[in-house]
């Protein structure tokens, strides 16, 4: 047989065997991202925000907490941003609504400044000079998103941009198994 051929064989093969996964997945198109944090606490976390603010984590028991991993030039971050906004001032309605964190990853203070005063988000912005929260929370890449229950438990990761909406469903089942 000729190599052209064969190459077309294992070609067709591979077509075929992926095809073959794709029909029998079971189709999850769940937003929530496996992590071993999940269902446990959440890593201790004390920082300054960008204002210099003190924040510990150990202080927002109590209230649903969502970080945010941000880098103000990371295209992805910059697309979901709008609906960031839209999320925060929904959940800012509400009297269980959930405490919003940007983290700052791998930027400057100035850079992450300007870009929320071009864009609007009035919520805290951590910093993360050492890289020490992305790493406790275990961050392939920005932006990332986390939530954690009122008992100080992670309860959920989405990997990538949010869109609109996802966060206020994630929210909704969250609350409905949590009883809040």
């Amino acid at each position: 047989m000729k190599p052209a051929k064969v190459g077309a064989a294992a070609v067709a093969v591979v077509l075929v065997a992926f095809i073959a996964v794709l029909v029998v997945s079971d189709g999850d198109t769940g937003v929530g991202a496996r992590s071993p944090l999940l269902g446990q606490p959440a890593p201790a976390i004390v920082t300054t925000t960008i204002d210099d603010a003190p924040f510990d984590l150990a202080r927002r028991k109590g209230s649903w907490v969502v970080f945010n991993f941000f880098n103000s030039t990371c295209v992805p971050c910059i697309a979901e941003h709008s609906s960031l906004v839209r999320f925060v001032a929904d959940e800012a309605e509400r009297v269980d609504g959930v405490e919003f964190f940007t983290v700052v990853n791998d930027d400057a203070d100035d850079a992450v400044r300007s870009f929320f005063t071009a864009n609007d988000g009035k919520w805290p912005k951590l910093r993360d000079d050492d890289g020490s929260i992305a790493v406790a929370f275990g961050v392939a890449k920005v932006p990332e998103t986390w939530i954690i229950d009122p008992n100080g438990f992670v309860r959920l990761r989405i990997l990538g941009a949010v869109v609109d909406g996802v966060l206020e469903e994630q929210m909704a089942q969250l609350r409905s198994t949590q009883g809040s």
